[in-house]
């Protein structure tokens, strides 16, 4: 334990099982599933095969005043939200210099349903029905920027752009702007909005979806032999970041250590990971070292897990490889869906409460594990004794993050 060490203060989300971050943790070791029909009739229009999705709890605009909201795209009103509860969870430290403030916040797509939206209005009515709104509501680093703007954030703000990486990259940036002296105290995380038919037509044509229309609830299914594909889901989860001395000099509670960061990238294959996890496993060793652990220090993995056939096996072969076969290894994705650019940093909050509360959400909807998973998947929320854990992120593009979070 260091004053150096960069610790987490604050936590915020909205997800698909709920408004909050506390409510997001007490579903998810509740085994809750935010998975369910579409019900919109595009999915008939432009005969999708996928009428799967898991959307956000809690409407933006029941929350966020009704001018506010729409002046900003779904990923940057799921942002706000989860920013505010974040910086409140804190201590709301308003006093800090705005100029030693910083915010990143990742996303895989931005404000591409705002793109087409306005789009459309254009091609139907004109260019006079298209907002004046439209480029700072469809442009990637706008949930960042949204932040930052609201939060004073003049130290930095940036918004990795890594596709499912991007939530775990804002937080590992975070992490080195404060390492580095750059900042004292960072909002850091990801926030995504996507679900519209274009994405969800693309990712079908690539077959990575579920078609288990019929049972939503057992969609999402990673580790089982029965998984056939990711289900879309949205929201944002955000940390507060800062130096430990600097906490501590303000009295703030502490939940846990991001003790060590880890970024690679495979150079492999723009959609597939590299099949013997060369890249991942740079990443964990990566993470480790910084942390000063080795990997029997290792007690729990929040893997990224989407459900995917092949993505599924490649990530439990890392993890058998690099760290053994102990680690209790969970995938929480089996409740959330896929939240795209928000899941890493939804499941780094995860990963840090399960180190501080010593307990692991199980992973739903396992009826027959795949033999080719040498794991030890928790399939049921399980009391398990941490000191560090770690959560893997992987996005098209080949990019890896893993992040360590010890006890406070």
């Amino acid at each position: 334990m260091s004053a150096d060490d960069v610790v987490v203060t604050g936590i915020g989300a909205t997800t698909p099982l709920g408004g909050t971050a506390p409510e997001t943790w007490e579903a998810l070791l509740a085994g809750t599933v935010g998975v369910r029909n579409i019900n919109q009739p595009w999915v008939e229009k432009y005969q999708l095969t996928v009428n799967l999705h898991a959307p956000l709890a809690v409407d933006p605009l029941e929350v966020l005043p009704r001018v506010e909201a729409r002046r900003l795209d779904r990923s940057q009103q799921a942002a706000i939200i989860a920013a505010r509860e974040a910086w409140a969870d804190a201590g709301s430290p308003d006093e800090i210099d705005p100029l030693r403030r910083g915010t990143v916040i990742g996303t895989g797509i931005g404000g591409a349903v705002t793109l087409l939206d306005q789009d459309d209005l254009l091609e139907t009515q004109g260019i006079r029905k298209v907002s004046v709104m439209t480029v700072p509501m469809l442009m990637p680093n706008g949930p960042a920027a949204a932040v930052g703007l609201w939060n004073t954030s003049r130290g930095a703000v940036h918004a990795p752009v890594s596709a499912c990486a991007a939530g775990a990259e804002g937080i590992a940036w975070a992490y080195k702007l404060i390492k580095e002296g750059e900042i004292d105290i960072a909002l850091a995380g990801g926030a995504e909005g996507c679900i519209h038919p274009l994405p969800m037509a693309g990712f079908s044509q690539m077959r990575a979806m579920s078609t288990r229309n019929d049972d939503p609830a057992t969609a999402s299914r990673p580790f089982d032999t029965g998984r056939d594909g990711f289900v879309i889901g949205e929201g944002a989860g955000i940390m507060v970041l800062e130096r430990r001395s600097h906490a501590e000099g303000r009295g703030a509670k502490i939940y846990g250590t991001l003790a060590g960061i880890g970024m690679t990238n495979d150079a492999f294959h723009i959609t597939a990971p590299e099949p013997e996890g060369e890249g991942s496993s740079r990443a964990i060793n990566k993470a480790l070292k910084m942390a000063g652990l080795g990997p029997k220090d290792i007690a729990h993995v929040n893997a990224h897990a989407t459900s995917t056939p092949v993505g599924d096996v490649a990530e439990s072969r890392t993890i058998r490889k690099v760290l053994g076969e102990h680690p209790v290894v969970t995938a929480t994705k089996s409740m959330t869906g896929h939240m795209l650019g928000a899941s890493g940093a939804l499941e780094a909050i995860a990963t840090v409460l399960s180190v501080r509360d010593d307990i692991v959400p199980g992973t739903r909807n396992i009826q027959n594990l795949d033999p080719a998973i040498e794991v030890d998947v928790a399939q049921e929320t399980r009391k398990v004794t941490i000191d560090a854990a770690i959560n893997d992120s992987f996005g098209f593009g080949g990019h890896n993050v893993a992040l360590v979070f010890t006890k406070a």
